[in-house]
């Protein structure tokens, strides 16, 4: 039977870390289903926890005036939803939704936080592992925004 340490490994994103710290993550996390159209988390909700998908598909949305709820990313297998636990206030960004099941490994984020706190190398590793799907989110929501308010939109 696969551990949870296994299915974080598998998903790729962190298995280049120390395996002890793999293991201190694994202490943090749980599995976590989503049905279709159940929202992971809110925009402005506490950032309690963030999700790594492991099978199925998620949108990352925000609220334009107008228009209503926008796609601006969608997530599968291997991606990360809810950044926002690493920066205080520690609030949502972005509305995360599960666009088909989805089945993440889900972390607590004030138990990462305290292991952060303790040991500044894993905090260090999982910066930078977050650091390049911030920049990526950033890119995404500035094409959406060009798109909506671009010379072909309605802005």
């Amino acid at each position: 039977m696969r551990t949870l340490t296994d299915l974080i490994v598998e998903q790729g994103l962190l298995k280049e870390l120390d395996p002890s710290k793999i293991e201190t993550i694994s202490g943090c996390g749980k599995n976590a289903v989503f049905e279709a159209g159940a929202y992971i988390q809110k925009e402005g909700d506490p950032a309690d926890h963030f999700y790594l998908v492991r099978a199925g598909k998620a949108s990352l949305e925000t609220f334009i005036p107008g228009r209503g709820n926008v796609i601006f990313k969608t997530l599968s297998e291997g991606d990360l939803v809810g950044v926002s636990w690493l920066v205080p206030p520690y609030r949502s960004s972005f509305d995360a939704r599960a666009l088909e099941e989805c089945r993440a490994i889900e972390f607590d984020a004030n138990c990462l936080r305290q292991h952060c706190e303790a040991d500044h190398d894993l905090g260090y590793a999982l910066l930078m592992k977050f650091v390049p799907v911030i920049l990526d989110r950033m890119r995404s929501a500035r094409l959406q925004i060009l798109d909506v308010y671009g010379p072909d939109g309605d802005g």
